[in-house]
């Protein structure tokens, strides 16, 4: 299920956006499946019918989603894929702020006891194999 926080500063397209993506990475929607429709949608979240359409359009033009006149919008193939590797470019940005955290003296401890948090919060917090973590919180 999409939530939209209408309160957000984020824009309401953006946060479909971002639930569809993440609904396909968690495997609610599969790759393959057809999303609902644009007034299904609309009705459901309680938002414009234009507002999911600009959802879509950039979804499309991201690889994410197909359109299929007369049959729906599916899932693409490679969806998943597209989704990671679109995230994966932003680690500079990441890189940019952890140089910056380090400047203005956070500690190192804090940022990864951050990012353990964010992690185990999508439920990929578990990495036994990783050496900077162990089950009781972050090792200096």
């Amino acid at each position: 299920m999409l939530l939209i926080d209408k309160l957000s500063g984020k824009p309401v397209y953006e946060q479909v956006i971002e639930g569809i993506q993440r609904n396909v990475l968690m495997g609610i929607y599969p790759e393959g499946s057809v999303l609902p429709s644009l007034r299904e949608l609309s009705v459901t979240l309680g938002i414009n019918p234009n507002t999911i359409q600009k959802s879509y359009a950039e979804l499309i033009r991201r690889g994410v989603i197909i359109p299929s006149p007369g049959s729906g919008t599916y899932v693409a193939h490679d969806a998943r894929e597209r989704i990671r590797a679109a995230a994966a470019e932003k680690l500079p940005m990441l890189e940019e702020l952890v140089a910056e955290l380090a400047l203005a003296d956070v500690s190192k401890g804090d940022v990864l006891a951050t990012v353990c948090a964010v992690y185990a919060r999508t439920g990929k917090g578990k990495s036994p194999t990783h050496p900077t973590t162990y089950e009781g919180g972050i090792q200096s």
